[in-house]
């Protein structure tokens, strides 16, 4: 049998709904499953597939993914009629999360979350039968045996950068293991991470440099890819969440052993970088790089330089993986959530009730993050009114492709950076693509009242802050009368993301030097911004904030989560740095969306109050689990 990795997604979500147990229930009588499942080299491939299975689960879902949900970049409305979706996750940041029912509990697999554990079970099944199938040639086995080993790692890490200290379930017990034996204790921080790391250094070696048949292998784990994620692993151990954090001091087992470092230690950042290093050499041997090249679909016209960057940006994230220069690893070949991300801009789209809803809403807070057109932040430009942002401006000939010309909207909608325009959809501003490609036709977001094409409909079709996350509609997607998906994949980790990481790791270990700098000029000279230094001399009110490793800290940090905005990363990286709690201590705030005139609509309301402690850096372990296995100890605070 040969499977086609186009449909690999499918297979993976197939498989996904149904337990490994029911899975090979599909058996002749008085036949072992286990001896079924790997009778030959076909059955064993589709047991490799159903160890991806909870990969894609977990993370192809952004409303799955705490990455996303507790990020605040996206607010999702909690008081729907009825839900299209489970919004466990977007529920978290109010104050929702309890031992007794944990929301994205990835430990046992309950509240939307996916059991991470019985896919280790799995990866653990597959390598422990892999010599069974006699048909398995010894360099498919060599490279499905280092899949494994990786897939094992990363479900690991997942748990690793939710839980802190977890079990480690090298091998499977036997059936008649006893009842000590199951009853698994947390291993501290280093443990973990030295098993994790182990894992990937011995799946590395003998994982392909490229998929030479994309066509057929799309969605199968490569070198670069799993060198890239190795360092997001070690970046996150290093960073202060996990390395020396005095609120875990004291956290110990039931035995009294240390779960977390006692101490900072900085040879965490040199581990770090040096991984990003060795990732980023193999990402370039294997023909990666920035995707710098925006190449118009068929009926493009009178595209200008300023839209063509926008779309560069965008195009990063949204076009096709096996064309995509910069995706080094992503998820299905489909996203889908493209109708919660594009608001209704034709009449006919407003006759097809509940089928473009626009539930993404961003917060204001998230669309402050974007730099001025001069490449720094908006409350530090001196050439930028900060202080009157949100008066009253009407667009102009000047800015006729970024803004709808003789609309009235706000000064903080003006002189922004490209990717402002590419990630935020606003009141006023140009939509180009949705079925018009001549840029001098484009359509806009008319926003205000319920008259508005755009605007509040009904509590099942609007967006309750007046701002859509623009960045995940492919600009090709259509809704009309009707909705015609262009769809992408979800990247798990791409070139912008790893070359940030890499300047981060460099500021950390030698402090703000030129290397360190060039990086992050790389990643803005994507969206036509001059290097950091420049910037901030000529522009800055604070002009040597580059040069001292804070200031550059502080920069790098912005950089990302402005690059990689709306993409599933922020909320992690928040948390490994500990800056999560100050995003989420202040309301999160949307424009007055039912109000029809400017000078109304453009007044600030909160939308949602975030609750954050610092009990919720870490989940808590159910209550439930705690009873089962005795030898666990609850994360502090809980």
């Amino acid at each position: 049998m040969k499977f086609n990795y186009r449909y690999f997604c499918l297979l993976v979500l197939m498989l996904s709904g149904t337990s490994c147990k029911k899975y090979l229930d599909v058996v002749p009588p008085n036949v072992g499953t286990i001896d079924y499942a790997f009778r030959s080299r076909n059955e064993a491939e589709n047991y490799l597939f159903t160890c991806y299975s909870a990969l894609q689960q977990q993370l192809n879902d952004l409303n799955r993914s705490p990455g996303n949900t507790t990020s605040s970049e996206i607010i999702f409305p909690l008081d729907l009629p009825s839900n299209p979706i489970d919004i466990t996750g977007y529920t978290l940041i109010t104050g929702t999360q309890n031992v007794g029912n944990p929301g994205l509990n990835f430990w046992d697999g309950s509240g939307n979350g996916t059991a991470l554990f019985q896919a280790i079970r799995k990866c653990n099944t597959m390598l422990e039968n892999i010599d069974k199938p006699l048909d398995l040639t010894a360099a498919e086995k060599k490279r499905w045996i280092a899949e494994t080993k990786f897939l094992k790692a990363y479900y690991n890490y997942s748990l690793f950068r939710l839980y802190g200290p977890i079990p480690l379930i090298d091998v499977n017990l036997p059936v008649e293991a006893s009842t000590a034996q199951v009853k698994y204790k947390r291993q501290s921080v280093d443990e973990v991470v030295n098993y994790i790391i182990a894992l990937f250094d011995q799946a590395i070696p003998d994982l392909p440099l490229t998929i030479e048949n994309p066509a057929k292998e799309l969605g199968r784990i490569t070198k670069p890819a799993a060198e890239a994620i190795k360092a997001e692993v070690l970046m996150t151990a290093a960073s202060p969440l996990f390395n020396g954090n005095p609120d875990y001091a004291n956290f110990k087992d039931k035995s009294g052993k240390a779960l977390f470092p006692a101490a900072y230690d900085a040879t965490k950042w040199q581990k770090a970088l040096d991984a990003c290093k060795t990732a980023i050499a193999d990402c370039q041997a294997a023909g990666l790089h920035l995707n710098t090249n925006f190449i118009p679909a068929g009926g493009v016209t009178n595209l200008p330089d300023s839209l063509k960057r926008v779309l560069t940006f965008q195009n990063a994230l949204t076009e096709k993986w096996d064309t995509n220069p910069e995706l080094i690893y992503a998820l299905s070949n489909d996203w889908h959530g493209q109708e919660y991300c594009i608001p209704r801009l034709t009449q006919k789209a407003n006759q097809n009730e509940g089928q473009n809803p626009a539930y993404f809403a961003v917060p204001i807070s998230t669309t402050e993050l974007f730099y001025t057109n001069k490449g720094v932040p908006i409350d530090e430009d001196k050439t930028w009114d900060y202080a009157n942002r949100n008066q009253l401006r009407t667009g102009d000939a000047a800015n006729f492709f970024y803004i709808k010309q003789g609309y009235q909207t706000i000064k903080a909608h003006f002189d922004r950076e490209p990717r402002f325009y590419g990630s935020i959809g606003f009141d006023g501003g140009i939509w180009f693509g949705d079925g018009v490609l001549d840029a001098k036709q484009a359509r806009f977001v008319p926003a205000r009242g319920i008259t508005a094409v755009a605007g509040p409909k009904n509590p099942q079709k609007t967006n309750i802050t007046g701002y859509w996350p623009k960045k995940l509609a492919n600009y090709l997607t259509v809704y009309d009368d009707g909705f015609n998906w262009v769809t992408y994949s979800m990247p798990v980790m791409r070139m912008g993301g790893l070359y940030l990481l890499y300047a981060e790791a460099l500021n950390e270990v030698n402090g703000p030097t030129s290397e360190a700098i060039s990086y992050v000029d790389q990643v803005r000279a994507r969206a036509g911004l001059d290097g950091v230094v420049s910037s901030w001399a000529n522009y800055s009110r604070t002009p040597s904030k580059p040069e001292s490793k804070e200031g550059l800290r502080a920069i790098i940090h912005q950089e990302r989560r402005i690059e990689l905005c709306f993409e599933g990363q922020s909320g992690w990286d928040l948390r490994r740095w500990k800056e999560l709690q100050s995003v989420l201590s202040a309301p999160l705030r949307g424009w007055s969306i039912q109000e029809d005139q400017a000078i109304n609509y453009y007044r600030a309301r909160n939308v949602e109050i975030p609750v954050f402690n610092t009990r919720d850096y870490l989940w808590p372990i159910s209550s439930t689990a705690l009873v089962v296995n005795d030898n666990l100890v609850q994360n502090p605070f809980w």
